[in-house]
Parts: C-alpha cells; structure tokens; sequence
C-alpha cells in the first residue's frame, strides 16, 4: 500500500453538490464524488450520461455552474484548492479530443518529441530534450512497449499507435492524477494488452486514475472503484472490484451485435466496381504506409479492413476517399471519375465516418449546418444553409435519430451524440459507398447496436461499404469480403461463403 508520504504527494478530490449546464441543457447534476490517491476508479455509463464532461471538469476544462451549495476542492502536500487552477498542471487527461487536436492543427511532431512536451508540460516541443530528459522519454516508450516508434511522425502512425504515445506522455509529466477518457479505443489486442499491462503496474502506485470506457473487455483487473452516471448523475459510486464491475456492464444493455451473418447481399450479374486499387503504395510524410495493395470494391459488397495497430488501415481508407495519393507505379480507379471529371463528384457520393473527424468541425457549429455540410464534403457551409440543404439534413438527422437535437450547437452534444451527427453528415446526400474508420469507437452498448442496425439495413438495400475495426462483434452482417492488412501489406483477402 502506498504511504502517507506518497498519498500526500498526490491529489486528492473533493466534488459535493455540483451542478454543470452547457449551452442552456443540463449535463451534471448534484454531483458527489471524492477521490483520493491510490484508488483506481472505473467510470462508466451510456452516451450523454456526462463521463468526459465530469472529467473535463476535474481536470479544470469545463467550469460547474456557480451555486452556493456546491464544493470543489483540490487538495496536494497539505495544501486545499477551491478550484483546480491552482493545480491544473498536476493532472493529465487523455482522450480522443486531445488526439485530434495534433491532426487538426497539423502537428507532426517526432514521437518522442510528443512525450517530451509532457516533460516541458507545453502543446508542442519548445526546446531540444536534455540528455536526462532524452533517457525519461525512452523509458517511458519502453515502458508501453512501443520504443520503435520513437522516430516517427506523429502523424504517420495509427489511432491506436498514438494513443498509446499520448499516455506516454501524459506519464512522463508526472501527474498526481491521470484521467483516461476511453483511451483503449483503437487499440489492436497487442497494444490493447500493452495498455493492460501498464494499468496493472499501477497497484502500487499511490497516483489516483480515472479510466472511463464503455467495453466490458476493457475493464481493468486493478481497479479500486466504481463510479456509474446516467443522465448526469451518480448512480452509483462504491468500492468494487473488477469481476463484479464485469457482471454490471453485462447487465448495462443487451448484446450490441450477435456475430456475423455470412450472407451477401445479392449482386447484380455484371459486378460494378466502384473503387479499385492496383498494386498501390501509398506514402504519407515520406513513410511508406501501404505496399502493392490490390482491392476491388463491387456495387453491393461489404468489405472488413482489420490488422493491428500500424498496419495502415485508416490510410487505406483515406486512400480510397481521395486524401491520399498512389504512388506512380501502382494506379486506383473510381467509377465515374474519367479525365475532366473532378474527384470532388467522388466524395459526394461517399460516406466518410472516422473519429478525427469530429475536431475538424468549429465546437459552437449547429448541428444542423455541420450535417447539411455533407451535401458538399465540406467541413461546414461557405454559403447560408439553403432549403434543400435543411431538407437533406432533416432527413439525414432522422435516419440516425437525433431530429430532435437539430436546433443545438455540437459543442452540446455528448460523443456519441457527436458521432451520430457526423453519420448524419454522411448520409446528407444519399451515398453509394461508405468508407467507415473505427465507426463504433467511444460507443457505449446501446448506441452501437443503434447505428449497427442502421448501417445493416442501408447495406442490406444495396449499399457498399468499407469498414475497418478491431471488433469482430462490430462486422457488418451482411459483411462479404475480409482484408487483412500486416505492415501495410495485404496478409489475407477472402469472401465470406453463403449462409
């Protein structure tokens, strides 16, 4: 058990009667919660229930709505804090938001630079790491077991590569609390036990953690607590540990999809390939990511894209839509898209859903304007909304749900909110092809097994789709075809056989 040395070096929370309003709506109410170093808490509940937004606010990111009853208070080596500004750098988050932020403002640091901004406790390197610093990094690289990728581009490397890279360097800042916002997201079963193993490491540690996540799978053995929300409040907050935290989020929702149906969707007689690459290498940033890739996608075939972390799935999905180029010795081709035909005709009539796109859009956007936006692939609208940009965000925020949340700002929405929005958008014009990048990540139950439904049926009335996960229970069920990608190679291609 840690000591009373260790404990006092660390931070202690306390939460009593907080409240917390965005945009008008309710998102916390009477929140009571109190953490204290060595306890390692477990934070679950469905989308919108109010997880990043309680951690964003003990990490100081969001502020409660100002009442006279409620208390926040931060307490570290014997000194109190009524607000976390005091000891705002003493806390590292990491979330999906934070990940984003690197590929929305184009920061393509080196890895280990990445982690070194943790040292320096910046948003990107300020000076050259000393020799000591050089070594902290390495180790901690090491420690996640991920030293090879110190002289990467951060950009150059997958979701899950950089998550991992993140954690790294929220450590190396030495936090005297670290919350986990979802962070197994992305993550293959190698880095995934990686992440595990660090967690477990923890036990002895007397540094409080907070790790949110909506997958049974995830839920780590060494946990200490369990704090539950639904619809902004606690529902339960109690010491508890894992199997019996496993036994609760198998009670949370039924099952999110039930295995895969090996049936296809009937094809027409002369197959139409919408997309095709030839022996394609693609380089990004001068790394070369896919290597002699061969791929056809036909009218009404449903594509699985799986591979460990690094592997180049989001590249091969990228590729495809048209933000990648093929180098000169291999060739894709895209129907439609002839010499003097834009690639732009393309993206209009493609689906494209990936996490980091829900960054790109400014946070005070209406919804209703970042939907109509997919009418043009754009990232909002240059010109006011037109009646029939309305009237194809109305019917696209309808086939995912949300018509009711179309009069507020995404900065209001929860992320799995978010991500029924960016669906939305990519269904604002009706599309031939969807290109789906880790669609699911960040879901809880209930929401994926919604939108699972949803993308089943559009697939099921013809729709073509190429969808990369780490999840079988996330395949389609009318998935046709399996690609397996290693090191940016093709390991494994195959079609499923009939029912």
């Amino acid at each position: 058990m840690p000591g009373a040395r260790d404990s006092e070096s660390h931070l202690a929370v306390t939460l009593r009667r907080i409240d917390l309003d965005r945009g008008g709506r309710v998102v916390l109410r009477d929140i009571g919660w109190q953490i204290r170093p060595g306890q390692r808490w477990l934070l679950i509940g469905g989308n919108g229930a109010g997880k990043t937004q309680l951690l964003k606010l003990v990490a100081g990111a969001v502020w409660p709505k100002p009442t006279s009853h409620a208390l926040r208070r931060y307490r570290l080596k014997g000194e109190s804090f009524d607000t976390p500004a005091g000891v705002a750098d003493e806390i590292a988050y990491v979330g999906a938001e934070r990940q984003d932020r690197y590929e929305h403002y184009e920061w393509n640091f080196l890895a280990r630079e990445v982690v070194g901004t943790g040292l320096q406790r910046t948003d990107i390197p300020m000076r050259p790491l000393t020799s000591t610093e050089q070594r902290r990094v390495s180790g901690l690289l090491g420690r996640l077991g991920i030293a090879e990728l110190a002289e990467r581009r951060f950009l150059t490397l997958s979701y899950g590569e950089r998550r991992l890279v993140l954690i790294a360097r929220a450590l190396a800042s030495r936090p005297r609390l670290l919350l986990l916002d979802e962070v197994a997201n992305g993550l293959d079963a190698r880095n995934h036990a990686r992440f595990q193993k660090w967690l477990a490491s923890t036990a002895g540690s007397a540094m409080p953690w907070v790790f949110a996540t909506h997958r049974l799978g995830d839920v780590p053995e060494v946990m200490t607590h369990l704090l539950e929300l639904e619809r902004g409040r606690v529902i339960r907050s109690a010491a508890m540990r894992a199997p019996r935290a496993r036994v609760l989020l198998k009670q949370e929702a039924p099952a999110f999809l039930r295995g895969v149906v090996r049936a296809r969707a009937p094809r027409p007689e002369r197959r139409r390939v919408i997309v095709a690459l030839r022996r394609a290498d693609v380089f990004v940033d001068d790394a070369h990511i896919l290597r002699t890739i061969e791929l056809e996608v036909a009218a009404g075939e449903c594509w699985v894209v799986h591979g460990p972390n690094g592997s180049g799935k989001s590249t091969l999905l990228r590729t495809l839509y048209g933000d990648h180029a093929v180098a000169s010795s291999g060739s894709i081709s895209r129907h439609g898209i002839v010499p003097g035909v834009p690639l732009e005709e393309f993206k209009l009539r493609t689906a494209y859903v990936a996490p980091h796109l829900q960054t790109w859009h400014q946070p005070k956007m209406p919804v209703m304007e970042a939907v109509a936006s997919g009418r043009y692939a754009s990232i909002g609208l240059n010109e006011p909304i037109t009646a029939a940009d309305r009237k194809h965000a109305e019917r696209a925020l309808r086939r995912f749900g949300i018509f009711g949340l179309r009069q507020r700002t995404l900065a209001e929405m929860s992320y799995g909110q978010a991500r029924r929005v960016l669906f939305a958008r990519a269904w604002a014009r009706e599309p031939v092809l969807a290109l789906l990048d880790e669609p699911f990540a960040g879901l809880d139950r209930a929401t994926r097994a919604d939108l699972a439904r949803r993308l089943n049926d559009w697939i099921k009335a013809g729709g073509s789709c190429v969808i990369a996960t780490h999840h079988r229970e996330e395949w389609p069920a009318h998935t046709t075809h399996v690609l397996e990608l290693e090191q940016g190679r093709a390991v494994a291609c195959h079609a499923l056989g009939d029912a």
